[in-house]
């Protein structure tokens, strides 16, 4: 869990003064947990037990009010947001309902969110609380994109649509990404892969708007994920079900915490454990396969989304820990698609930075291929400065 304090000076500067990150909270392993901050040059690093992210968030707010930095606001990322949630909102007691109304659509996030957010206020009660709700970036998609083939009596009751998510990091993306190019937001169409170590996903931008994504209805589906399944063919649950006895909640934890890349490898979740693997030991024909599967299906999704921007496209963009961090991933992803004008320089693939943006594309490409890290932490600060009407 990592968290940021800014000084805030408008609509699109604000500077870091303390920033900080939780680790191996809630594992348990022969490494101990811990947690780092640091401001006006200096590092403070406890080991301590951090079972929960409710702990997390105090040991972190603890350190906040030590430091003696002032905080006049406090933002919060919230995952899914159903309907909701169509863009940030102040949590004040009409809003904190609906947050509760939205626990059950994302199991994995909300519910930790909600207990951060819980701790935040416990320890800031005298200052306004905000959500950026990383859905609300898809709400514009077309009814096309965003409608389940279910009976509409269905989907009108129970609000089932594609959501997706992700958006924090998408917006931050979509803000950087005309100044980079040269090209206005209302005319920009590109392909941005969010690739982390957890979850993953892919968005196409069309004239500057969200118009389809991987993610679904959940976080579960679309790309193969460390844990999750991603897309699957729902007579498989069915059959776990029915003719396997399966409770739902178990079915649930399976396809969230043991499938994806932990599920077809057998041995790790973390894609960089597989790709070591894949040469030589016992396990190195299913990290082959947990590889290629993870680059078959990613690629799938840019090839059908190139097809949405009929082939109009200004960028293919990577960004999050593995989408920067990984060269590898990248060459993979692009491979065979010079069809589409993509194509990578291996050098520069290889040598990018990965704490600010690198341009790939070779003298080929008619695409320009994109690593930016992200920024979801400025832009939960910036989003605050809207709704706040500028933080003093």
């Amino acid at each position: 869990m990592s968290y940021k304090v800014f000084r805030f000076w408008n609509a699109h500067k604000a500077d870091v003064v303390f920033k900080g990150k939780a680790y191996r909270v809630g594992v348990q392993g022969t490494q101990g947990s811990y947690i780092e901050s640091f401001w006006d040059g200096k590092t403070v690093r406890n080991v301590v037990p951090i079972p929960d992210h409710r702990t997390a968030a105090s040991l972190a707010a603890e350190q906040i009010v030590k430091s003696g930095i002032p905080v006049d606001a406090v933002g919060h990322r919230f995952v899914h947001g159903g309907e909701y949630f169509k863009q940030s909102a102040l949590l004040d007691a009409a809003g904190l309902r609906k947050i509760r109304k939205c626990l059950p659509l994302a199991p994995l996030h909300n519910p930790i969110s909600y207990d951060v957010i819980q701790e935040a206020m416990r320890v800031f009660p005298q200052v306004p609380h905000y959500v950026v709700i990383d859905s609300a970036i898809h709400s514009k998609m077309p009814r096309t994109a965003y409608t389940y083939p279910l009976p509409k009596k269905l989907t009108d009751r129970y609000k089932f649509r594609r959501f997706g998510f992700h958006g924090i990091s998408y917006s931050y993306i979509c803000h950087r990404m005309p100044g980079l190019l040269g090209i206005p937001s209302r005319k920009l169409n590109m392909i941005v892969c969010h690739l982390g170590t957890g979850g993953a996903s892919v968005m196409v931008v069309k004239n500057g708007i969200s118009v389809d994504t991987s993610m679904g209805f959940s976080p579960n589906s679309g790309l193969i994920m460390s844990t999750r399944s991603g897309d699957i063919d729902p007579a498989v649950i069915l059959h776990l079900v029915r003719h396997e006895g399966l409770a739902p909640a178990r079915v649930e934890t399976m396809l969230n915490n043991a499938s994806g890349l932990r599920g077809i490898s057998g041995f790790s979740s973390d894609i960089t454990d597989i790709i070591a693997r894949m040469h030589d030991g016992p396990s190195r024909k299913r990290a082959q396969l947990a590889f290629a599967m993870y680059i078959q299906r990613l690629k799938e999704y840019i090839g059908s989304y190139v097809m949405t921007l009929q082939g109009k496209i200004d960028a293919l963009v990577f960004t999050d820990d593995i989408g920067v961090g990984n060269p590898l991933i990248r060459e993979r992803a692009c491979a065979s698609l010079s069809w589409a004008g993509i194509c990578i320089d291996q050098q520069k693939n290889l040598t990018a930075p990965k704490d600010r943006a690198a341009f790939l594309q070779s003298s080929a490409s008619r695409v320009k291929i994109v690593s930016l890290p992200t920024e979801e932490e400025l832009m939960i600060c910036l989003e605050g400065g809207r709704i706040l009407g500028g933080i003093k």
